[in-house]
């Protein structure tokens, strides 16, 4: 079975770091780009950012530029999404997806389950 799994969020005042890991399982995620969105209440689901399946290319929305850093791990078919100097409007559900090819312009191929992040003091 086809998986993503997205772990480590949670309540985090504002000026604070999280570290959200989307491990995948029953496939490789290495020959894929890896796109992290993000959904607030009442709010459509956004682009945060995105990794090509080499790490050469780093897309970032410009709301979070400068302050989230994306990587990966192909040896641990892993890809993380680093959140420093968290803000209010962070909050939200984040959902890791794999596209369909090694590109961030590729459509989506599947999508994890989604990790509550919550910055609030």
């Amino acid at each position: 079975q086809l998986q993503l799994v997205e772990s480590g969020g949670g309540l985090v005042q504002p000026g604070g770091s999280l570290r959200l890991s989307c491990a995948a399982s029953g496939f490789t995620l290495d020959y894929y780009a890896i796109g992290w969105f993000r959904q607030a209440p009442g709010k459509e689901r956004e682009g945060v950012s995105c990794i090509n399946s080499s790490g050469s290319f780093l897309k970032y929305a410009d709301s979070v530029k400068g302050r989230f850093t994306i990587s990966r791990d192909n040896a641990k078919n892993t890809v993380y999404l680093q959140m420093n100097s968290l803000k209010p409007e962070d909050t939200g559900v984040y959902y890791c997806a794999t596209k369909l090819g090694r590109l961030c312009a590729d459509q989506i191929r599947n999508w994890g389950q989604g990790t509550q992040v919550t910055v609030s003091s």
